[in-house]
Formats: structure tokens, sequence, C-alpha cells
């Protein structure tokens, strides 16, 4: 995640009883990336929220708030039965894992200890930390939730620690109502942020009245606190063999930028950089002839790319141009960022990439 907004359908950690009238509002506003909670609205209902974000090209996310471990668990199967992209929450994440292990959602526990309804994160900073280390030591724990603006004490701080003490994204969760908050959470290094009452309410300050344009209004804050980001990006680099020289000179040219960030690299691509850049933080993958194509279509309907970056020949027949075609299929259908060219790969560096 490249430090996303979403939009949760909820007020008081229930899904809002008129969530489809909303759900329209929303994406006339233009937000991508919409959840719900496991508690408001029959299973039915949630399913139709559910189908209606992903027919509209979103990722639908699911967050649990139910306390006890019956309930937690039944939320956890109602997440695969609902197909939803991503599970948030709940604090049970051995016993959820030996769920969701067998399904294709990605699956982001609360760190520390949850209380209440609405919920709150208590405990000292140093603890709740360590919960998040144990957490996302878990196979199946692909990232996490933290009830930020839940915690009474300094906030900023503990979302720094946990976002630092972490491989895994953190999505910063809980009573944010401003842009200040917003952007805290950016400079935290979070991979993304919840808002659902203060949309509803209109806490946001938006060109007009409704729902659409609070949502208009949130976008255009978050866009303004990416570049304030830490959280490093995930890149796909691959070239056909034709256009490898002109990737090389485009990483010579962006190597500041890309420092720090998590590159995922085709073989000969992936060892062409890191003969030339050892500095650089490179995942090589097989060969597209082999299967890396393959590989990065996988990071890519996971949710695992920040974007993709594949310089490819326009003139000569090539054994991978299914491969490509494909890739190009799959960065449509989930909403990634894909550039075929060294101008559209500088875009891309200018709004995603910053030097770390």
């Amino acid at each position: 995640m490249a430090f996303d907004f979403i939009l949760m359908l909820t007020a008081d950690d229930r899904t809002i009883p008129d969530a489809r009238a909303r759900l329209a509002e929303a994406l006339e506003g233009g937000v991508r990336h919409i959840g719900f909670k496991d508690v408001g609205l029959p299973l039915a209902d949630l399913k139709g929220l559910a189908d209606e974000i992903r027919a509209a090209g979103g990722r639908s996310y699911l967050e649990v708030v139910s306390l006890d471990a019956e309930s937690e668990l039944a939320s956890a199967r109602a997440a695969i039965t609902l197909e939803v992209d991503v599970l948030l929450g709940g604090t049970r994440a051995e016993e959820v894992t030996q769920l969701t292990r067998w399904h294709p959602l990605r699956y982001y526990p609360f760190p520390g200890r949850i209380t209440g309804h609405p919920s709150v994160l208590e405990g000292p900073a140093s603890d709740i930390v360590a919960s998040a280390k144990r957490l996302t030591e878990l196979e199946h724990v692909h990232g996490l939730d933290l009830l930020a603006y839940r915690f009474d004490g300094d906030v900023e701080s503990l979302m720094t620690q946990v976002c630092t003490a972490v491989d895994k994204p953190v999505i910063m969760a809980g009573s944010i109502d401003s842009a200040a908050r917003v952007e805290a959470t950016a400079r935290s290094g979070a991979a993304g942020f919840t808002v659902g009452t203060a949309a509803l309410a209109g806490a946001f300050p938006a060109a007009g009245p409704g729902f659409a344009e609070q949502v208009r209004s949130i976008l255009a804050i978050t866009t303004q606190a990416r570049r304030l980001s830490t959280a490093p990006r995930r890149v796909a680099l691959a070239a056909h063999d034709s256009r490898k020289a002109q990737l090389r000179a485009w990483i010579s040219r962006h190597a500041g930028a890309l420092h720090g960030h998590q590159l995922f690299c085709t073989g000969g691509t992936g060892r062409m950089i890191a003969a030339d850049h050892p500095d650089l933080t490179i995942r090589r993958l097989q060969r597209g002839a082999r299967g890396g194509d393959q590989q990065l279509g996988a990071l890519i309907a996971t949710g695992e790319l920040d974007a993709v970056i594949f310089f490819a020949d326009p003139l000569l027949p090539h054994g991978g141009d299914a491969d490509t075609q494909a890739l190009t299929r799959l960065a449509m259908l989930h909403d990634t960022p894909m550039a075929l060219s060294p101008s559209a790969a500088d875009m891309v560096a200018a709004s995603l990439l910053a030097p770390r």
C-alpha cells in the first residue's frame, strides 16, 4: 500500500444501516479502498456491500470488533464467505490464521490489549510494540491494524515505534478526524489509515456539502500527506532483453529515489541492478521465461505491489507477450500503477517515491 485512505462505512464501531446508499456516494467521491465492520447489518447485506465494492473495481475490508473468541472466529469465517480482500482487527491471530491461511484474503490483526466497544487500546507503548513484533512473526499475518488514536498516550510516538519495529504494513485506525492526524500517520511510516464516523459527520473541510465531497476532501488530504510518508514502497522492475539497457539507465537516474524502497525484479533484471547498485534492496524472482512474470502477477493480485515498471519492446515479437498482457490485465484489475516506458516510469517515480 502506498499510504492509502480506507473509507469505513461505519459509525461507533458498527456498519451503518444505509451502507449500500452511502457506498454509491463514496464511489462517486472516488475512493477505492472501502470497508465495513462485522456488526450492524445481516451477513446477506454485508455480502451485497462486498460484491458492489469489487464490481466497482475497489478493494474491500472487513474489520472485526467482536471481543469474545466465538464471535471473532465467526467474523473470520464471515470474511471468508464474503470474499473480502482484507480482514482487519481481532486479537486472536493464532486461532484466526488457522482459518484464513487457506484463503486469499490478507489479515491485519490488532496489536496490544483491546477493550470495550467502541474499542480502546490499552497498556504501555512497550507492551504494544512487543505485541506487534509477535504478531508479525506469524506467517499468515500480513500486516497490523493499530488503534492508534484510541491510545491514551503519546500517539505519534507509538505509531512510529510500531512501524519501525515491524517489517509488515501497518494501518492506523480509530478516531482519525483531521488533516493533522492524517499527516501524522504518514510521517510515522503507516501504509494507510481508516476513517469512518468522522467522514459521515462531515469533520473534514470540503468544497461543498454531502458525503461524496467529504470523500474527495480526504482523498486530497491523503495525496498531500503521501509526500510526507516514510513507508517503503514496493515496486516491481522488469524489462524485455532489448530494453534492459534503457531500464539500467532509468535506474541510475532514479537510484536516490529508489534507495530504501523494496524492489522486486525478475531474474536477469535483478542480477543486473544488484551488480550496478548493491545498496538497493532487491528481491530477485525467477527469470521471466521460468515464471518470474507469473510471480509478479501473484504479487499484484495479493496487493503486495505499489507499482509495476516493465520496459517492453513494442517492435519485436516476444515469447513473453502473453505474460506482459497478463500483467497489464492484473494491474488494471487490481488498480496498480503500471509504466511501460521511461516517461511513464518518471511519472511513477515523481508521484510515488521519495528518497529515504
